[in-house]
């Protein structure tokens, strides 16, 4: 006899409730984002004024091109050192040497704030010896792959701790060449945390605030810089724009991780 659960009816009025608490500050900016004035008190009827502003802000195309720039880069560059790192800590793992993975955590907990004064500190010393680094792409782009690559090197570590160790066994049994190894065997097993560890650099990189603003130079303005400066002149309807955008994009790629995900069950 199939035994039906009955779920309590305060478990939807609880379920209703938190949506409501994730996703109504959301809607606000999305729906002042088509305010017809400059209110962020006042609805006074929709409009698509503040859309197009944003298409003749050229300041702010500057501060997105500097953002995508910035994250692509430094997502990139931390995928590479962070696998080797992920890899290294688990080919050299043994007891006594768990402090070095407490050193990789480190980063990930330090206020941003600490990490960007250290970084904008060590730059300006190191240009005083040596002529470099001065602020703007180059730096900030440094910066950003310090605090990406601990992310990085923690999820390819945890993907080989749990892969199966005889598949090294066999691959080198079959006397398969180490590039083959490589390719056939191990980039096919740690590719999921190798697009995980780029998607959440590139997030991190793309939303960061306090590390950017230490190190951007006049010219290096990021989309968060950007949106802070405009905030201190007051909340406009032209920034519920910009951050309506956001979560459209940010609703448009879980779509498409959805449809892949589900794709890949219907071939299953």
């Amino acid at each position: 006899m199939r035994h039906v659960q009955r779920r309590h009816p305060m478990f939807g009025i609880f379920w209703w409730l938190m949506v409501l608490f994730l996703y109504l500050p959301l809607g606000m900016v999305v729906l002042y984002s088509f305010n017809s004035i400059n209110s962020t008190a006042h609805f006074a009827g929709f409009s698509l004024r503040w859309y197009r502003q944003l298409l003749e802000n050229e300041e702010l195309f500057s501060a997105f091109k500097n953002s995508m720039i910035l994250a692509v880069s430094s997502s990139a560059i931390a995928l590479v050192l962070g696998s080797m790192l992920g890899y290294g800590l688990y080919r050299h793992r043994r007891r006594g040497l768990g402090w070095l993975i407490a050193l990789i955590y480190l980063p990930v907990v330090m206020p941003d704030v600490v990490f960007g004064l250290a970084e904008m500190t060590s730059f300006v010393k190191v240009g005083s010896w040596i002529g470099l680094f001065s602020p703007g792409l180059t730096t900030m782009t440094l910066a950003h792959v310090t605090f990406e690559l601990p992310f990085v090197a923690l999820l390819v570590y945890s993907r080989f701790v749990n892969m199966d160790a005889a598949l090294f066994d066999a691959a080198q049994d079959l006397y398969a060449s180490p590039s083959k190894r490589f390719t056939h065997v191990i980039l096919p097993e740690i590719k999921p945390a190798l697009l995980s560890s780029f998607f959440l650099s590139f997030t991190l990189s793309f939303d960061d605030f306090a590390i950017s603003f230490f190190t951007a130079g006049p010219e290096s303005a990021t989309l968060p810089i950007y949106i802070w400066s405009s905030i201190k002149r007051g909340v406009s309807p032209s920034i519920n724009a910009i951050g309506s955008l956001m979560i459209l994009a940010v609703m448009v790629a879980v779509i498409i991780m959805l449809l892949g995900n589900w794709r890949k069950r219907a071939r299953a």
